[in-house]
């Protein structure tokens, strides 16, 4: 499933890469530049409501980048420092918890073996199904999500010369979908009403291959590539939030403390956030062996604002957009956005920020500035 993922790397991460030194080799990655975000009105045009180029350069654009090529990027550059191990293919299986404190973790290899890894400090950022936040006792709030995604390949011809990480949405009816362009394939992401997997299942393959052929018909030509339903990856789409992301001995981040929705695409970038969050708070108590749970809360402290008003965008999103197109009312931006963007063009800094930044964006600790 990793390579039916999100792609977003936003001006706010862009920048961390410069300040830890990795700004270089990152531009070097196989990307290209998002320069302004449009929506769709109902007339069949389209309203530009961010343009990222009117930031301050050289932060005025989100790199559309695969993200296992970024993946592999932070591990090859993490493998420099001397204390760093990473375990491929090894999961968590549970938790060691000594005397009501988390004193690290239970894991088993891809080949079967297991193991324990003892820590201070038991960070988990193991995404929306968290075994740590499950071990914890932690419910997270849900919210209301009305779609799920379905993710799938199409193949691209050698004659097409369309920029490698290219985003493209389509919209029509009740039928949303996004485009990404790969080297040799296009990835795409079908947007399905929650609940409505089973149904269209039973619709069978050749019914769906006519969806796509009327929502994409640059691609009509291609369709029989689906084989089969199997060939569609389902992503259950939540979108929820930890009241307490912490215990003794344990933070969770990203996924795991609040999962986001794809609308934005703003999830990767939450978590990075945190990350260096947790990084420049809790440094300090890390070296003298003395991390509490009072330094703990200092990180969800400071992440929980920001987080929330991502969330409360993304609901906005849902309900002005999503839940109309599945009702077959058309996917349209809210009217106020609208009158806004055509009216008074300054406005379109304010979403520009909010989507390249977000709100309370971090900079790397000096400790870690190369």
């Amino acid at each position: 499933m990793r390579d039916f993922r999100g792609d977003t790397v936003h001006a706010s991460t862009v920048r961390l890469m410069d300040e830890l030194g990795l700004g270089k080799e990152f531009r070097r990655l196989p990307q290209s530049r998002l320069g302004d975000l449009q929506a769709p009105l109902p007339d069949g045009s389209r309203i530009t409501l961010s343009d990222f180029a009117g930031l301050p350069a050289p932060y005025n654009y989100i790199a559309m980048i695969p993200q296992w090529d970024l993946l592999n990027f932070l591990a090859a550059a993490a493998a420099g420092e001397p204390t760093f191990t990473l375990r491929m293919n090894t999961a968590v299986t549970g938790l060691i918890q000594e005397n009501g404190k988390v004193a690290g973790v239970r894991y088993r290899t891809r080949e079967g073996a297991e193991g324990e890894i003892r820590a201070q400090l038991t960070v988990a950022a193991d995404g929306r199904h968290s075994t740590v936040r499950q071990e914890l006792g932690l419910t997270p709030k849900e919210y209301p999500v009305p779609f799920d995604t379905w993710w799938f390949r199409l193949p691209r011809h050698a004659r097409e010369q369309d920029e490698i990480a290219r985003l493209v949405g389509e919209f029509k009816g009740d039928q949303i979908a996004l485009s990404f362009t790969r080297e040799d394939y296009y990835q795409i992401a079908y947007f399905t009403a929650k609940g409505a997997d089973a149904r269209l299942r039973a619709e069978g393959v050749e019914r769906f291959r006519e969806r796509v052929a009327d929502l994409l018909p640059q691609y009509a030509d291609r369709v029989e590539h689906i084989a089969g339903m199997d060939d569609l990856h389902r992503l259950d789409v939540r979108l929820n939030r930890l009241n307490r992301w912490y215990a003794d001995g344990a933070l969770l981040i990203g996924d795991a403390a609040h999962a986001m929705s794809p609308a934005g695409g703003m999830g990767i970038n939450l978590a990075i956030q945190d990350a260096v969050a947790a990084a420049t708070i809790l440094a300090e108590p890390l070296r003298r062996h003395q991390v509490t749970t009072a330094d703990l809360a200092k990180v969800q402290q400071r992440r929980w604002r920001p987080t929330a008003i991502v969330q409360a965008v993304q609901r906005m999103l849902h309900r002005t957009m999503f839940v109309p197109a599945f009702a077959s009312k058309g996917a349209r931006p809210p009217r106020p956005l609208v009158f806004l963007a055509r009216h008074f063009p300054a406005f379109k800094k304010l979403p520009s920020r909010l989507i390249a930044y977000g709100p309370r964006p971090e900079h790397a600790p000096d400790y870690a500035r190369r």
